[in-house]
């Protein structure tokens, strides 16, 4: 069996922020040192303090048009271009109108004449991004996603002090099958995130730029995010696992196993999951058995040329010649092998109770010919997994390397007695907990009688943290049925499951 990583973009929607209206606080003078400095200025200060406080709307939009009047005037003929309070006010009152892009641009000019304003421009800049970048995220929750992203495109249009907007709009972009955009969002994040209390943002929002593109099988492009992120952050395990799959996919197979071997060289900081993807990949990676068949033919077409060798020594000659070439097959992929086996068997320390992996490492063992490791997987893997022919199969497989036959044969026969057939297909898990499903199948010549199954669901170190009791019923002879359970509890890992 084969399990696959999804390659995906995942983040959590923030609960809404709280703050405060301008308007519903009155008028609120600048919070730094920034004098009008020109009687238009002051002016315009007037015009928008009074639109703050008044209760009456028509005499609001009067003051609001008289302000913007004089602000203009200010700031054409009135030569006040580099007066920054006339920006900073002309700034106000955009964020009035709910005219971003011209609040943006305004408090940026003013900025660039009073820097000491910096700090107090932001707290505008983020009073007016919040309520929008709320409602993205409401639209979002709603699973309005074309309404969410204008909203974060709008609510990054005035403030970007943080990463938020631009790491929902990069997701949403993502889940959209639009990688280059949704990889430039994620570098505006990690730029955004240049204060020390957001440094795990900017570290996700770089590694999500090469995630996107590795998703959408862009190699090339999602290698490059690899090596840039593992430029910042060296040695981190996951980037250095999902460049490994990238340059599998490259074909760049030297490429690839020097980064496994760096990946198990830095175990004790990976994942179980990391480490099984890696070892996964491993086996992805290595080559099919060549097809023999052209060996065979060129070498008994030049052996018949010698009239001197009989068909039996033609024959002897090409088999060898045909056993050398799988040979030197299983001589270059045994290597590969062990690397696997080896990330397998880093990943079952931190979780012993994961069936799939189990189920990869038995099989990489027994290929090995390892016969002190492939006996005890496959027994961890039926106590995980009993009523599984494949389970089944590979603990018959380990007896036979042992060259015990009668337990060879003993757990053949149970695999071909099996009442039931147990597949589990579908194992996923978050914070909250667990969903389970798969096949009850029945492989008799009659229906079988009612049973329960009963699942445990696992954390790394094993704690059963739910359990979940499933009736089988009779199912007809040569019929399935189909299961499926949700159970809730943190840290699920793995699962494990037995009769009654």
């Amino acid at each position: 069996m084969i399990v696959k990583q999804a390659v995906r973009v995942a983040v959590a929607l923030a609960l809404a922020l709280p703050v405060a209206s301008a308007r519903a606080q009155g008028w609120r003078p600048p919070a730094c040192d920034l004098k009008p400095g020109h009687y238009l200025v002051n002016s315009g200060v007037l015009y928008l303090k009074n639109a703050a406080d008044t209760k009456f709307e028509d005499q609001r939009q009067k003051d609001l048009r008289d302000a913007d009047r004089v602000l203009t005037q200010a700031l054409t003929s009135g030569n006040q271009q580099k007066n920054p309070a006339a920006w900073y006010y002309v700034a106000r009152y955009y964020v009035v109108q709910q005219d971003l892009r011209g609040a943006d641009s305004a408090f940026a000019r003013a900025v660039e004449l009073a820097p000491q304003c910096k700090a107090d421009i932001d707290l505008w800049r983020r009073s007016v991004w919040v309520p929008i970048l709320n409602a993205g995220v409401q639209a979002w929750q709603a699973g309005n996603t074309d309404s969410a992203m204008a909203s974060f495109r709008r609510a990054n249009q005035i403030y970007h002090g943080e990463p938020t907007g631009f790491v929902y709009l990069a997701t949403l972009l993502a889940n959209a099958s639009q990688p280059d955009s949704a990889a430039r969002y994620f570098r505006l994040a990690a730029e955004a995130a240049g204060d020390p209390q957001y440094a795990k943002d900017k570290r996700d929002a770089l590694f999500n730029v090469a995630r996107v593109y590795h998703a959408a099988q862009r190699w090339d492009d999602a290698a490059v995010g690899y090596r840039q992120y593992l430029a910042a952050y060296h040695n981190d395990v996951q980037a250095l696992a999902a460049l490994a799959l990238v340059y599998t996919s490259l074909n760049k197979r030297d490429s690839a196993m020097a980064l496994f071997d760096s990946v198990l060289a830095h175990a004790d900081s990976a994942s179980a999951n990391d480490l099984f993807a890696a070892g996964q990949s491993i086996l992805n990676g290595i080559p099919a058995a060549p097809d023999t068949m052209p060996v065979f033919t060129q070498c008994r077409a030049e052996a018949r040329k010698n009239r001197t060798l009989t068909l039996r020594q033609v024959a002897a000659r090409c088999d060898s010649a045909v056993a050398r070439v799988l040979r030197a097959h299983d001589a270059a992929a045994a290597g590969q092998y062990r690397t696997a086996g080896r990330a397998y068997e880093a990943g079952l320390a931190k979780n012993p109770y994961d069936r799939d992996a189990l189920f990869n490492f038995a099989g990489i063992s027994y290929i090995l010919k390892d016969t002190a490791k492939a006996l005890p997987a496959a027994q961890r893997l039926c106590a995980v997994d009993p009523l599984n022919r494949s389970s089944l199969a590979k603990l018959a497989g380990a007896w036979a390397l042992q060259r015990k036959n009668d337990s060879t044969l003993k757990y053949l026969q149970i695999a071909e007695s099996l009442q039931v057939e147990v597949t589990v297909g579908t194992f996923t898990t978050d914070e909250h907990g667990a969903t389970v499903g798969g096949l009850f199948t029945n492989y008799r010549a009659k229906p079988n009688p009612p049973l329960k199954i009963t699942y445990e669901l696992l954390s790394e170190r094993g704690d059963v943290v739910a359990s979940q009791t499933v009736d089988v019923p009779p199912i007809d002879a040569g019929g399935n049925q189909a299961f499926n359970f949700k159970v809730i509890g943190a840290g699920i890992a793995a699962w494990r499951y037995k009769k009654g």
